[in-house]
């Protein structure tokens, strides 16, 4: 008996030497938003999935609109973003397997302190967003088909407004959400960002204040502000796809584990969350 565990031990460790499998390292690709890379998130968790898994997480951050896109090629296991109808399209349409919740935060409107169009603490984002139009105050949009700019887009719309990008106050940049605060910053302009990613910059953004959304989400007032994440794996159909792995990745990312740690990130230094968790398991926990 003593001889044949000795005999699986050692089969145990040569077998994966032999067949050289072990030692091909495990990359997943990432395809995300600007917003989880800018804010810090993404550092601060996925070292433990990258450990967990002995595995390495190649993270492509673009506005959603192009993370759907690598999916939609194959060029990603996994999309991590925040456009929900598009999000249920991808999955519709079999380029997704099936999507998750992660998590949420919200949509802030920013800008200078003097505010021209007279914003400051309007309840409703399509409200400050016809008086910027009426003042004709200049007005940053990100303008590469992201989330944030689908959903600044919905809200022109529901204010009954079509942004005309040849007006001289409206500059569709063609831009992240970090390079978007910097020129709003800098040129005086207004723009839309989500929460988290403001709050992680705006010690580089002196020139700008939070005008509409309030100081927190607890204190916003407009529903449709609300922008929810979620995860998806690529559909292992289209080949190249390491399926097992963004799977893996899926069921860390939502587990209570992990949800706690994105609750937890922000806190200290900012005095609220960044992000909150939303998966099925932190609901159920």
């Amino acid at each position: 008996m003593k001889r044949l565990l000795l005999l699986a031990l050692v089969l145990a460790l040569i077998t994966p030497a032999c067949s050289g499998a072990s030692d091909e390292p495990k990359t997943l690709r990432l395809a995300t938003t600007t917003s989880t890379y800018d804010s810090g998130l993404l550092d601060a968790i996925l070292p433990d999935f990258e450990e967990q898994q002995s595995a390495t997480v190649d993270v492509v951050a673009v506005g959603t609109g192009q993370a759907i896109a690598l999916g939609e090629a194959g060029d990603a296991d996994v999309i991590l973003v925040h456009a929900r109808s598009r999000e249920d399209a991808f999955v519709e349409e079999g380029h997704g397997t099936a999507r998750y919740d992660v998590m949420y935060n919200d949509f802030v409107i920013v800008g200078p302190a003097d505010d021209p169009a007279g914003v400051a603490g309007m309840a409703l984002a399509s409200d400050a967003l016809t008086a910027i139009a009426a003042a004709e105050a200049p007005f940053a949009s990100r303008g590469d088909d992201s989330g944030t700019h689908t959903k600044e887009l919905s809200l022109w719309a529901s204010a009954g407004i079509e942004p005309d990008f040849d007006a001289p106050w409206y500059d569709s940049l063609g831009q992240g959400m970090g390079e978007t605060l910097t020129y709003a910053n800098e040129t005086g302009s207004y723009t839309m960002t989500d929460r988290g990613t403001f709050l992680a910059q705006m010690a580089n953004l002196p020139n700008l204040g939070i005008l509409v959304g309030g100081a927190s989400i607890a204190e916003n007032a407009d529903p449709a502000l609300l922008n929810p994440y979620g995860v998806i794996p690529v559909n292992p159909e289209k080949g190249g796809i390491d399926a097992e792995l963004a799977v893996a990745f899926v069921e860390w990312l939502t587990s209570v584990e992990t949800q706690a740690a994105i609750e937890a990130y922000g806190v200290e230094e900012y005095g609220q969350p960044l992000f909150y968790p939303d998966s099925q398991a932190w609901r159920d926990r």
